[in-house]
């Protein structure tokens, strides 16, 4: 199929759809607002209107729809900007906008970097919208694909690329389900740049012929210095008072219950001298008060991060903290002696355990990793990662409880795995040269 082939009734009736819809998508927005009134900026944006000036045009364009995508896309930026490039950086979450602002706020202050809002997908605002950048060639992080964007660059022969790209096997079911109008959205990127064999495997079998492996990019992304160091003094605090530290991180909706059961059976079982303490890192902030309810709720003494202006400090008494803070990842990785990985305790798919072990934090899997499918298998198959075994049932999440409690009882097998943790993520770099490779050969 060539580039651009629009399934035209298909995409009517999609068209169709945005317009009626489109009232919802700003309820949307003024729901959130509830939370922060930040939601609510750059609204124009979202229709393809209202960019700061002056405007570049025939940057490289990068989209990455929110905090994972955009932390990802970092090592690929930083490579262009070293080669002098100017960047269209495009977002569909408030986070990832914050998120990419924390990372390349020099860059931006300088208009090295462009942010914007990626407008919704109706045809008049994505074709404002390129018509007003112009990008030289675009790139979308992992698995957008949204099909006005994509459709219409491929009939203005706008290259667009589908990079660090991952496809389920869920999605890759998903996509069949529309038969050939969803197998041709794929099928009409320039080209699919992907993580593992698995994604190439279920892209090719969508009937995309262009598709390379080259790796995934978080094993590049860079970790803030600061924060480790920071990390690090809190853990030598931390294991000062012969105490150590479970991080719960990027916890999803009803994980969180399961996990401080499983924590509250643990410190019932007596097997500590000095009880553990728990870190628990909900994956989105909107939630941050929710979590705090459910830590209470459970009648657990806690603390949360944000009533610590430095280091946190003072946690002898304490047998909860709760992560309220953005950006701050690495410092809990750094300060934990093993993570329970969210997202993969119930059917999310699994957050990104690659960071953790980029800090040789050993790593717990539940069953349901398929977002970093290869990424767990091979953590698990190097030693720096477990996955559970047994159901974990909301009213007796025992395997949870026995791991937690056979992991933390053995210096020797965490320290291994430790070791295993840093090794294996440093083996996994280098998707970024093998990625600027494949585009340079498609785009210079």
């Amino acid at each position: 199929m060539e580039y651009g082939a629009c399934p035209t009734v298909w995409f009517a009736a999609y068209q169709l759809l945005w317009h009626l819809l489109l009232p919802l998508a700003f309820v949307r927005l003024a729901w959130r607002a509830r939370h922060s009134f930040a939601y609510l900026h750059h609204t124009p944006e979202r229709l393809g209107f209202g960019y700061d000036k002056p405007i570049t045009q025939g940057a490289i364009w990068i989209h990455a729809v929110s905090v994972g995508e955009t932390r990802a896309a970092q090592p690929l930026i930083d490579a262009y900007l070293a080669r002098g490039e100017s960047i269209l950086l495009t977002h569909m979450t408030l986070n990832g906008r914050r998120t990419g602002k924390q990372l390349f706020a020099k860059e931006i202050a300088a208009g090295r970097v462009t942010q914007v809002y990626l407008p919704y997908d109706l045809c008049w605002s994505v074709e404002h919208f390129l018509k007003t950048f112009k990008p030289r060639f675009g790139l979308f992080m992992e698995t957008e694909a949204w099909p006005t964007v994509v459709f219409r660059c491929a009939q203005i022969d706008l290259p667009l690329f589908l990079v660090n790209a991952r496809l389920s096997e869920r999605s890759a079911r998903r996509v069949n389900r529309f038969g050939k109008a969803g197998r041709s959205l794929f099928q009409a990127f320039r080209g699919i740049l992907a993580q593992t064999q698995f994604d190439a495997d279920r892209y090719r079998s969508l009937g995309v012929k262009d598709v390379q492996i080259v790796g995934n990019l978080k094993f590049d992304v860079p970790l803030d210095s600061t924060l480790l160091e920071q990390g690090a003094i809190w853990k030598k605090s931390i294991h000062a008072g012969n105490r150590l530290m479970v991080c719960a991180a990027s916890t999803r909706d009803g994980e969180e219950a399961i996990i401080l059961k499983a924590w509250k059976d643990l410190l019932r079982s007596n097997a500590f001298s000095v009880p553990p303490l728990l870190c628990l890192v909900p994956r989105h902030p909107e939630r941050f008060p929710e979590v705090a309810e459910h830590i209470r709720s459970a009648k657990f003494t806690f603390r949360a991060r944000s009533e610590w202006s430095g280091i946190p400090s003072d946690t002898t008494a304490v047998e909860v903290i709760l992560g309220d803070s953005m950006g701050e990842m690495p410092l809990y990785y750094s300060a934990a002696d093993l993570v329970v990985m969210g997202g993969s305790l119930l059917p999310f798919g699994g957050q990104n355990l690659i960071e953790a072990c980029a800090v040789g934090c050993p790593v717990l899997l539940g069953e349901h990793t398929y977002n970093f499918q290869q990424a767990a298998l091979d953590a698990i198959a190097a030693g720096a990662a477990k996955r559970l075994s047994g159901e974990l049932m909301l009213g007796e999440p025992t395997a949870l409880t026995k791991e937690l409690q056979a992991l933390l009882s053995n210096s020797a097998e965490l320290s291994q795995m430790a070791l295993a943790a840093k090794k294996y993520a440093t083996e996994h770099q280098g998707a970024t040269q093998r990625i600027l490779a494949a585009l340079d050969a498609k785009t210079i």
